[in-house]
C-alpha cells in the first residue's frame, strides 16, 4: 500500500511510450492514452488499434515473465476461473529486465467512498479466495517481514530511527517474528494490498479488484487485515469500519496479529520515508489496537 505515490512524471510517460514501441515493435497493434488514475508510475491506458478496446498496460522492473506467470498471474487466473471480478491478463513480454503486462481495463471507477453494501460485496469475494491455489504448488508464499525488511517496503531501519515511539514498535513487531512463521500459511490466493484504491465501482456494485502485482499464497483473512488499514487511510465512515472491525475480532490470533504487525511496520515505515502531515501517528495508534 502506497498512500501517496508520485505522479506521471515525465520520466514515467516516457517509459511508457518506451514499452509501447516494444511491443509494436512485437507485431501487438497499440497507441498509448495516457496515465492512470491514482498516481501509478508503472501504469498507463493503451487502446488496441484493432477493435478500438481499451487495455492497462503495465511493466515491472527486474523480474521475468517465468516468475509473473508462475505468481501473481497464476492467482489471478485461479480465481477468475469462479468468476472473480479481476482483469485478464491480454499479453505478457518481456522488455529488457522488466515483464510487460496489457490486462483488460475493467468497467467502473475508483471507490471514493466505501458503503456498507461494498464491504458485504468484499466479505463475500474474499470468502471466494479460499483455497483457490491448492492445485497451483509453485505459487511463492506471501512473506510476513516480520524481521526482515521487504523489496522496498516494510524497512525496519526507519521505525528504529524516526522516534522512541516508532523505535518501540519495531521492536514488538521484531519481537512477534519468534511466534510466527516467515510466510503466510495456507492455499488461499492473497491480493497482499487490498484496499479502496484496487477496487472499482459502479454505484453500488464492485465490478473489478486491481492491481494484483504482490499476489501470492496464504491466509484470504490478510487482506482483510489490509483493507482495515485502507479504510482508516481513507476515513471511512464508522458503519463500514466497525463492521469489518467486528468481522476482525473474530479471527484466531495466528492469522490477525502477524497480519497486524505486517501492516503496521509496512504503513509506519512507508508514512515515515513519503512524509505526510500527521506523520506516522495514525499508524501507530491504530497498531496498537491489536498488537500484544
Amino acid at each position: 500500500m502506497t498512500p501517496s505515490s508520485p505522479g506521471w512524471t515525465t520520466v514515467a510517460r516516457l517509459d511508457a511510450e518506451r514499452m509501447v514501441n516494444a511491443l509494436r515493435g512485437l507485431g501487438a497493434r497499440l497507441s498509448m492514452e495516457g496515465p492512470c488514475p491514482g498516481g501509478q508510475v508503472r501504469a498507463a491506458y493503451v487502446r488496441w488499434e484493432e477493435d478500438g478496446r481499451r487495455g492497462v498496460l503495465k511493466w515491472r522492473p527486474r523480474s521475468s515473465v517465468g516468475e509473473a506467470r508462475t505468481g501473481a498471474l497464476a492467482v489471478v487466473e485461479a480465481l477468475r476461473e469462479v468468476g472473480y471480478p479481476a482483469p485478464a491478463t491480454d499479453l505478457v513480454t518481456q522488455v529488457g529486465d522488466a515483464v510487460v503486462t496489457v490486462q483488460e481495463s475493467l468497467p467502473g471507477t475508483g471507490v471514493d467512498h466505501l458503503t456498507p453494501a461494498h464491504l458485504d460485496q468484499l466479505l463475500r469475494l474474499n470468502e471466494t479466495q479460499a483455497d483457490r491455489l491448492t492445485g497451483h504448488p509453485h505459487v511463492p508464499a506471501a512473506a510476513l517481514h516480520l524481521r526482515d525488511d521487504g523489496p522496498g517496503f516494510c524497512l525496519h531501519e526507519p521505525l528504529r530511527r524516526h522516534s522512541p515511539r516508532t523505535a518501540a514498535l519495531e521492536r514488538r513487531i521484531s519481537a512477534l517474528a519468534d511466534r510466527y512463521p516467515p510466510l503466510l500459511p495456507g492455499n488461499d490466493a492473497v491480493h497482499y494490498d487490498f484496499h479502496p484504491g484496487n477496487l472499482l465501482a459502479t454505484g453500488p456494485d464492485i465490478t473489478g479488484v486491481i492491481d494484483w502485482d504482490g499476489a501470492a499464497r496464504g491466509d484470504r483473512r490478510f487482506d482483510l487485515v489490509t483493507l482495515r488499514f485502507g479504510l482508516h487511510a481513507a476515513n471511512a465512515s464508522p458503519a463500514v469500519t466497525d463492521r469489518l472491525d467486528t468481522v476482525l475480532a473474530t479471527l484466531p490470533d495466528h492469522v490477525l496479529t502477524p497480519a497486524w504487525a505486517h501492516m503496521s511496520l509496512r504503513l509506519t515505515d512507508w508514512t515515515i520515508r513519503h512524509p505526510t502531515p500527521t506523520g506516522p501517528t495514525p499508524w501507530l495508534t491504530l497498531a496498537a489496537r491489536y498488537l500484544p
